[in-house]
């Protein structure tokens, strides 16, 4: 296919997701089904044409004067990915799976010098206008440069499993797909995110990946696993284990010593975890499914609880932007609720001198600094580490730079860190 199919197919695709209301990766797979012609570049060529669309969405909308899928994709071929308006007309009369022709009136504002004349802040940062005071509290007078970060294509990253390889033997297995050879962490692997219709490789098909010498997880990610401070002589419980890319970390920082309990009160998120300790060589690990009485034993003995809080994935934009304008107040004081509940519920597994790790994969104060405020104002038993002194046992020579709140929290985003938005507090017990 030529850009001209892909950008039809990428309306077609954008039409059914405003129509149906269902998930973009499911109505991607669902044209690709339908249209079995369409080859893999294609298929990844049309998901970066919707991603980049909804990604700003908001500020592609105002550019046309509309926010429908046609205008929305005409806005990203010409806007992001470089396309003059008389090249696309002149493809378009030459491709019988291309768009109908740019009108008059779409040329006009495909071409205006500044296509955000007037725009409001919210509009030029691609969020929804409710969430404008509560970014412009997380990051102050960049919040507006940090909202566009949250925009961007995100990159592929990598983590090295220790217990089974080395950053500079994994290097050398993916030296083929050219991934990016600077070390920003020290067992991180990077592959850019690319531009137009460029796509980050199927990292799931190499050897390396399926003999448990790296898994797929976001530098941010990576960087809190690291900050949570888990050592090898430790009883740590992973309180929100998920699919287990946190605690797969943590027992190879371990060195698979000490002891790590894998916990989930959703017992289908749980689920993966099993097949990738397998893989990855973890043997330090135990993990307990949810049931009654499935962590009784635990109370008041463990080192460290690990709670990688429920959260309204605001970090996470740049990979899932259609949550980004799903996401309502609503939704955010009911995690908040949530949030508060599981922190009680973890704090009680800690015996003195133990430690808790509050995660979010948020940027939201709600979520991360106040949230962190609250429990310490009813806990006076419990004291928050300095952010900055984690950082620096951690990270002092890297090019890395976090931003370090007054409650004693570490906060990544895409623009100052270079990955998905996380918060991070250590709050120890007396």
């Amino acid at each position: 296919m030529r850009l001209p199919g892909r950008m039809a197919a990428a309306i077609e695709v954008l039409a059914d997701v405003e129509a149906h209301r269902r998930p973009v990766a499911e109505a991607l797979k669902a044209w690709g089904l339908a249209n079995r012609f369409a080859g893999a570049g294609d298929r990844a060529a049309i998901g970066n044409l919707v991603y980049d669309a909804l990604r700003r969405r908001s500020s592609h909308a105002w550019a046309m004067g509309s926010d429908a899928p046609r205008a929305l994709v005409l806005s990203v071929a010409v806007r992001e990915w470089g396309e003059p308006v008389d090249r696309l007309n002149a493809d378009f009369s030459s491709d019988r799976f291309a768009p109908t022709p740019v009108s008059d009136a779409e040329a006009r504002h495909l071409t205006a010098v500044d296509p955000l004349s007037g725009a409001p802040d919210h509009v030029r940062g691609d969020v929804p206008e409710w969430t404008v005071p509560l970014l412009q509290e997380s990051f102050g007078a960049s919040w507006i440069e940090e909202a566009q970060g949250l925009a961007g294509r995100p990159p592929l990253d990598l983590r090295v499993n220790t217990l089974k390889s080395s950053r500079e033997r994994m290097l050398r297995s993916l030296d083929h797909l050219h991934p990016d050879p600077e070390m920003l962490i020290p067992n991180g692997i990077r592959f850019a995110a690319g531009v137009r219709d460029s796509r980050t490789p199927n990292v799931q098909i190499e050897e390396g990946f399926l003999t448990g010498g790296f898994e797929v997880q976001d530098f941010g990610s990576q960087i809190v696993a690291t900050l949570a401070g888990a050592r090898g002589n430790e009883q740590v419980l992973d309180f929100c284990a998920g699919a287990g890319g946190k605690t797969l970390a943590m027992a190879a920082a371990m060195q698979n010593r000490g002891q790590i309990f894998a916990f989930d009160s959703d017992r289908a998120r749980l689920a993966p975890i099993y097949d990738r300790l397998k893989r990855s060589g973890v043997r330090n690990v135990q993990v307990r499914p949810p049931k009654t009485g499935a962590l009784d034993d635990l109370v008041g003995k463990l080192d460290r609880v690990v709670v990688d809080a429920p959260c309204t994935g605001t970090g996470t934009w740049r990979r899932q932007p259609t949550a980004k304008w799903k996401l309502t107040s609503e939704q955010l004081a009911a995690r908040v609720e949530e949030q508060r509940g599981i922190l009680v519920d973890a704090a009680r597994f800690l015996k003195p001198g133990g430690t808790l790790v509050y995660i979010t994969c948020s940027v939201l104060p709600e979520e991360n600094g106040r949230q962190a405020e609250a429990f310490l104002a009813a806990h006076p038993d419990f004291a928050a580490t300095p952010g900055n002194k984690a950082w620096m046992a951690h990270f002092s020579g890297s090019k890395l730079r976090a931003r370090f709140s007054p409650e004693g929290g570490v906060a990544l985003s895409p623009l100052l860190t270079g990955t998905d938005g996380f918060y991070l507090i250590q709050l120890q017990r007396s």
